[in-house]
């Protein structure tokens, strides 16, 4: 047969992150090449600029409640982003070592029976993939052009409040600073989602492989007593594996998902209030909907996968009572009980262990937003 690549699934996501400089060519990190200043260039130049005069900003309109709540969500996206990029970078080579990992003999699916049921898995990413995409894309090209659909540029108004150390209003500064807004933004937000994509495929790899062991488990005994004790070692060796890829997948994504949790609950809750102040449908109130719409769904993806992992992974010892296990030999059942027994604890993705990414914490992500909602109106009115 031939060999499963777990990588082509994934293309779109890996091909994005190689554009924007974030993905060295193919299991290297960074090295000094003309890549390396490549990346240097985007990051400094796009995403740190952009996030550092908007936070700078933040300092001069504490006491405007609608300026500073129209920001300090936008700010703290593009904060956010940056930290994204750093763990990123950071961690590449674990991340490259765990897409090496991933090809290795015990990972490929059997036969074509298990590559149809992984497929499943990966055409699921592929659709929240394209749907975030979309959502962002919505988000991005409103940010962008609100100044301009709403006819403020006469008034030298910028897509986003930020601070410069000169006079932005003065042409042709403001259509410079205009155009490197635009960039940077599109720059950031593509950064962001495939970052988070790559986590979900990370997750979704989890679950996959606990689809495989679980039909592994299945058919244990289907060539006789002697392969079933065999097959019953290859499935505990696969399932440390997977323990062990789940555990490094967490490691690198552990403080990202912090983070994102924390700022996704704020933004939403600002968004939120911002459309009870701007005027309805105009382009403004249009990008605040997308972006709550775009964040929505960012958490949802992380915490659909997680959960999909746990899920997954409650079903393994259960797959174990569904092979022949009746009339093998008792040294053959007590392993086989041992490894029930490991298997009782399904495997749980989390944010340095405070949470955990289920639909729960998603549920309880969207309530702390409707609460700072609740509070902002409250205080304004």
């Amino acid at each position: 047969m031939e060999k499963f690549n777990w990588q082509t699934g994934i293309n779109t996501n890996i091909r994005s992150l190689r554009v924007l400089g974030l993905w060295p060519q193919g299991y290297e990190t960074y090295k000094l090449n003309l890549y390396t200043l490549y990346t240097t260039v985007c990051v400094l130049g796009l995403l740190c600029s952009h996030s550092f005069v908007q936070t700078f900003n933040i300092f001069f309109i504490l006491d405007d409640l609608d300026a500073f709540t129209s920001s300090i969500f936008v700010t703290l996206s593009c904060v956010g982003t940056v930290a994204k990029t750093y763990y990123l970078l950071k961690n590449m080579p674990l991340l490259k070592q765990l897409f090496l990992n991933i090809e290795d003999k015990i990972f490929q699916p059997r036969d074509q029976s298990q590559e149809n049921l992984i497929a499943p898995n990966i055409k699921s990413w592929q659709q929240f993939y394209l749907l975030f995409r979309i959502s962002c894309f919505c988000t991005t090209f409103f940010w962008s052009t609100y100044p301009i659909l709403d006819k403020w540029t006469s008034q030298h108004r910028l897509p986003f409040l930020a601070w410069y150390p000169y006079d932005f209003t003065v042409s042709p500064l403001y259509e410079i600073t205009y155009i490197h807004q635009v960039v940077a933004i599109w720059y950031l937000v593509t950064v962001s989602l495939n970052i988070d994509c790559l986590i979900a495929a990370l997750n979704m790899f989890v679950g996959a492989q606990c689809d495989i062991l679980a039909d592994n488990l299945k058919n244990l005994g289907q060539t006789g007593v002697y392969d079933f004790n065999l097959n019953l070692i290859k499935c505990v060796l696969h399932h440390r594996a997977i323990l062990s890829f789940a555990e490094k997948s967490n490691k690198f994504f552990n403080w990202i998902v912090l983070l994102q949790f924390f700022t996704s609950a704020i933004s939403v809750g600002f968004s939120m209030f911002q459309l009870t102040l701007v005027e309805p449908f105009s382009s403004r109130f249009y990008s605040f909907v997308c972006y709550a719409s775009a964040i929505i769904i960012e958490m949802f993806i992380y915490c659909w996968f997680g959960n999909e992992v746990e899920i997954k992974s409650k079903a393994i010892p259960y797959a174990v009572f569904e092979s022949e296990w009746i009339g093998i030999p008792l040294t053959v059942q007590r392993n086989l009980m041992i490894f029930i027994l490991k298997t009782q604890s399904p495997i749980k993705l989390s944010a340095l262990n405070l949470f955990y990414l289920s639909v729960d914490t998603f549920k309880a992500i969207l309530r702390t937003s409707w609460s700072y909602f609740t509070v902002l109106n409250q205080v304004n009115k």
